[in-house]
């Protein structure tokens, strides 16, 4: 008996059938399709999907590949698509997987047969690849944009508070004053490394993966460069096997969003910290803060609580996708379509973090009685004694050092600061002390004093400002 199935053509994938069904004769069981669909997540990559495809279709007629006229219906197509899907009516159906085959189905549906030739020299493995880039670059751009505006809100705070005196914290216990500016400074220092880092991800990721097709490339005379360049890459990717089995570019991302949203953290603990009635240092709107159901006396920080919180997404995202990637052998598996939904919540969650801090920085009222008041407590002021004693009675730094130590305990049995220490106290540890020790003994008069390149005194912080307002311009 003659085989008849090898001379019976496929049907067009609609209806319900699996694009890739040619080789399949059953319905694959339910359990598999709820394991292996993806387009419940993978449909965020709508517009990348609509623009590789556009950019394809496009070479492909340049090459001559597929005719002018195809070319037009596919490109028809695809408007319609996109059309669809900005009114909310695109059909998005299970069946077809994931997003790749979404709209190659719709586009069959729309303009029919000629919709079969989109997929000619490409395949769902660099078409992943290429989209996944895409909205991983888009990713980069927007975050380093809205580092920058939260940037600026610290910069405009640090201006109008150079001058405000705090306390500034080693082992969480007072150390030395600074001003109020220049620890908001600090965070513009990291997070301007947090923008270069995104900037510097973006820069090793804008390859073209489209036209390594399912791993080995194409044997169709494709242009590669024309498609890298019409979708804004610096060219293509150089190794087929590395296009379609690389998820660096990701992963890159993902450190980068993880140390930012490492700094995020730092600063809203600050934030839940100053908020205490203990430190009382900063106000918040009830913008950014919530009430007790219980207790009518609590203002709560709970947008700085929660973006520490989501901190933990974004760590836990990374790690995720590195233990995804970890062993797996060239080149594409089933287990890289895991790697969206961390990639997507991490930036979700940094996204929120990032502009809820910026709304807090520009929401915050500092109370600088408090702050000044705590500026000076626990012996604060002690290293500039000892400087002090370096300067004016040429004492090596060590022996000031320790002289101060002497001060410091003396004050402390005399329940007195630094700076109410009488002169006889002070000549009782070295005769050669003066009256004019007491013009560094005092917050203000420490901080001003740090004139070092970066230092805390307000003309280093306002030469800060004006350096990061030229370059953030």
């Amino acid at each position: 008996m003659t085989d008849q199935s090898s001379k019976t053509p496929p049907k067009p994938a609609s209806g319900g059938q699996a694009m890739w069904g040619g080789r399949f004769s059953a319905k694959p069981a339910d359990l598999m399709q709820a394991i292996n669909v993806s387009i419940g997540f993978d449909r965020r990559l709508a517009a990348q999907d609509l623009a590789g495809s556009r950019a394809h279709a496009a070479m492909l007629a340049a090459t001559g590949i597929i005719s002018s006229a195809d070319e037009g219906e596919i490109q028809r197509g695809l408007g319609l698509i996109e059309a669809e899907m900005a009114g909310g009516s695109f059909p998005y159906r299970d069946e077809f997987e994931d997003i790749h085959m979404n709209v190659e189905a719709r586009l069959r549906e729309l303009i029919g047969p000629a919709a079969g030739r989109l997929h000619t020299a490409r395949s769902r493995n660099d078409q992943v690849a290429l989209d996944f880039r895409l909205w991983v670059r888009d990713a980069c751009d927007r975050t380093a944009a809205q580092i920058e505006a939260l940037q600026k809100a610290l910069l405009a705070r640090a201006e109008q508070h150079a001058d405000t005196l705090m306390p500034g914290f080693t082992h969480l216990q007072s150390a030395q004053p600074v001003t109020f500016g220049h620890h908001l400074m600090a965070y513009v220092e990291m997070f301007g490394r947090d923008a270069g880092r995104f900037r510097d991800a973006r820069k090793r990721m804008n390859e073209s993966p489209l036209g390594a097709a399912a791993l080995a490339g194409s044997s169709f005379p494709i242009d590669r460069q024309a498609t890298a360049q019409a979708l804004g890459f610096d060219g293509p990717t150089h190794n087929s096997l590395d296009s379609v089995a690389a998820r660096d570019f990701a992963l890159e991302a993902l450190a980068a969003a993880a140390i930012c949203a490492v700094h995020l953290s730092r600063l809203a603990e600050e934030i839940v910290l100053w908020m205490t009635p203990q430190f009382g240092f900063i106000r918040l709107t009830d913008a950014f803060t919530t009430g007790s159901s219980i207790m009518p006396q609590k203002k709560n920080p709970d947008a700085a609580e929660l973006t520490r919180a989501k901190a933990g997404r974004v760590l836990g995202a990374l790690t995720s996708l590195m233990v995804v990637m970890k062993g797996l052998p060239m080149t594409y598996s089933k287990d890289m379509q895991e790697d969206k939904v961390p990639t997507f919540e991490a930036f979700d969650s940094l996204e929120l973090g990032v502009l809820a801090m910026t709304g807090m920085i520009g929401d915050l009222e500092p109370r600088a009685d408090r702050m000044a008041a705590a500026a000076g407590a626990g012996f604060a002021t002690a290293t500039d004694l000892a400087d002090w004693l370096v300067r004016t009675l040429d004492i090596p730094f060590r022996d000031a050092h320790h002289l101060t130590g002497a001060a410091v305990k003396r004050a402390e049995q005399l329940g007195v600061d630094l700076a109410e220490l009488s002169l006889a106290e002070m000549q009782a540890l070295d005769p050669r002390i003066t009256e004019s020790v007491y013009s560094v003994l005092t917050p203000a008069a420490s901080a001003a004093s740090r004139t070092s390149y970066g230092g805390t005194a307000p003309t280093e912080v306002r030469r800060q400002i004006a350096r990061w307002k030229e370059i953030l311009q």
